[in-house]
C-alpha cells in the first residue's frame, strides 16, 4: 500500500463525505424522524480515512502538514470531523453530520485541486511557529463550522415550529434552546482558540520579521474576523441579539470566512512568500 499517498487516503474520505450528503438530503426529506446512527457511522468512516490522509502527511513533513492550502484544508476538514464525532457521542446531537458534511465535502474538493500543495518552510524557527499558529487557528475555525452546522439546525426547527409544529414535535432535532446554547459554546471556544492563534502568531511575527502585526493582507483579515467575533459574542452575551438573528450571524461569519479565507491566503506575502 506504499503507493496509496495523503492525497488517495484523503480522496477516499472526500468519497465518504459525499455519500454522508446524499444520505443527508434522505433525512432531512424525512423531516430528521429516522434513526441517526447511520450518518455518525459513515462520517466516523471517512474521518478514519482522513486521519489516514493526516498522519501519513505529518509524517512526510516531520511535523504538522499545515505548511500550504491543501495541508490547512486538509487539517481543517479533519478537526471539524472530529469535533462532530465527539459531540455526537450525545444522540440528540447526532444530527449536527447533517449539516457538517456538505462543509467537509465541499472543503475536501477544493482541496484536492491541483497546485494546492507549497514548498515546506526550511527555517526550523518559522517553521515551529507556522505549525503552533496554523494548528489552533484552524482548530478555531473547526469550532467556528460547529457552531454554522448548529445554527442551521436551529433555523431549521424554527421555521418547523412555524410553519409545521407537528414535523418539529416528531423531530429528533434537539430544542432550539439547547441548540442556542451549542452555537453559543462552539463560538466561545473557537474565539479562545483564534486569540491563542493570533497570539502565537504575533510571538513568531516578532521573532523574525521584528513586528508584532505586519501590514500583509492575511493579517488584516484575521484581525477583522477577530473582532467581528468579538462583537458577536458581546452582543449576545449583553442580550441584544439571540434566536432568530444570533443564528444568521454565527451562519454569515462561517460563510464569509469559507468565501474568503483562501483568497486571502494566497494574497499573504507571510504565508506565501
Amino acid at each position: 500500500m506504499d503507493w496509496v499517498t495523503d492525497r488517495h487516503w484523503f480522496a477516499f474520505a472526500v468519497v465518504l463525505y459525499g455519500v454522508c450528503v446524499l444520505y443527508s438530503v434522505f433525512l432531512w426529506r424525512r423531516g430528521f424522524r429516522r434513526d441517526n446512527r447511520v450518518i455518525y457511522i459513515l462520517l466516523l468512516a471517512a474521518a478514519g480515512l482522513h486521519s489516514i490522509a493526516m498522519i501519513k502527511r505529518g509524517v512526510s513533513f516531520s511535523r504538522c502538514p499545515v505548511n500550504d492550502l491543501f495541508g490547512a484544508t486538509m487539517f481543517l476538514g479533519w478537526v471539524t470531523a472530529t469535533s462532530y464525532l465527539v459531540l455526537g457521542l450525545w444522540r440528540r446531537l447526532r444530527f449536527l453530520g447533517v449539516f457538517v458534511s456538505p462543509v467537509l465535502l465541499a472543503a475536501g474538493v477544493f482541496g484536492l485541486m491541483p497546485g494546492l500543495d507549497a514548498t515546506p518552510v526550511t527555517n526550523p524557527e518559522l517553521r515551529n511557529f507556522a505549525s503552533a499558529h496554523a494548528a489552533v487557528v484552524l482548530l478555531a475555525y473547526g469550532a467556528f463550522g460547529l457552531s454554522a452546522a448548529a445554527a442551521l439546525m436551529y433555523l431549521s426547527q424554527q421555521h418547523s415550529l412555524k410553519f409545521d409544529k407537528l414535523r418539529a414535535v416528531t423531530s429528533l432535532l434537539p430544542p432550539i434552546e439547547r441548540l442556542e446554547a451549542v452555537i453559543w459554546r462552539t463560538l466561545l471556544a473557537g474565539f479562545a482558540l483564534l486569540t491563542l492563534g493570533l497570539v502565537i502568531g504575533a510571538v513568531g511575527l516578532k521573532r523574525t520579521q521584528g513586528v508584532f502585526v505586519a501590514m500583509d493582507a492575511k493579517v488584516i483579515w484575521s484581525l477583522v474576523v477577530w473582532c467581528f467575533y468579538l462583537v458577536l459574542l458581546l452582543v449576545h452575551h449583553f442580550r441584544r441579539q439571540s434566536g432568530r438573528r444570533f443564528a444568521w450571524s454565527a451562519l454569515g461569519s462561517f460563510c464569509f470566512i469559507l468565501l474568503t479565507f483562501w483568497s486571502f491566503n494566497l494574497l499573504s506575502r507571510i504565508h506565501h512568500p
